[in-house]
């Protein structure tokens, strides 16, 4: 029995989680490109975040392709591959801690932020998002870096404290201590300005 679907026609899988997606693939290796289309944008803005975006683009590939070379070890009981793809990215982002540092520092010394150097539309509140931006990045440099990846993945990966867990493979309990931990820090630093205005609270701690 043919084991097609009406996704086969088009070759998309717009109505699959992306365990069913990554589960296909393992027949059918091409169906793997439906979970670069679907998280590759995102993980990109994340890395070039944390690094800038000409490393950016060898760590969203290598990342891609580790999961690719990975997928039939994938646990799909995990319906969101997100944990694991930004897991997969943060331990590669590790590779390049000094490279990650060097762009806080530069964001520091006045360098525009490579994703979010547009986000005051005003130019009296992009100077002033710019130079609190600044102040951020120092902070953050001076993070320990599980602290910093903790804190990243949550404000810049968007993902819970349950999913944090997952892709970094450590407890809840441990994710939330790395980011309170990262967050007194970066309040006792950055005085005045709310952390906050950049590196958002999570809500969602499951």
């Amino acid at each position: 029995m043919s084991d097609s679907s009406p996704s086969d026609a088009d070759g998309t899988d717009d109505g699959a989680d992306d365990a069913a997606v990554i589960e296909r693939s393992r027949r059918h290796p091409e169906a793997f490109a439906e979970v670069f289309r679907r998280h590759a944008p995102d993980v990109k803005r994340y890395v070039t975040r944390r690094l800038g975006r000409d490393a950016a683009e060898d760590v969203v590939a290598e990342t891609f392709l580790a999961a690719f070379r990975q997928r039939d070890r994938y646990d799909l009981a995990r319906r969101d591959a997100r944990p694991w793809l930004y897991g997969i990215a943060t331990n590669l982002v590790g590779r390049y801690v000094r490279d990650e540092v060097r762009q806080l520092r530069a964001v520091q010394r006045g360098g525009g932020d490579p994703v979010s150097e547009s986000f005051a539309d005003r130019s009296d509140e992009r100077v002033s998002a710019q130079a609190h931006g600044r102040r951020l990045a120092g902070a953050l440099a001076s993070l320990p870096e599980g602290h910093r990846d903790a804190l990243l993945l949550v404000a810049w990966g968007g993902l819970t404290y349950p999913e944090v867990a997952a892709a970094l493979g450590v407890r809840v309990g441990t994710v939330r201590s790395r980011v309170s931990r990262a967050r007194r820090r970066l309040r006792r630093e950055l005085g005045e300005i709310s952390p906050t205005l950049f590196v958002r609270e999570e809500t969602v701690h499951g």
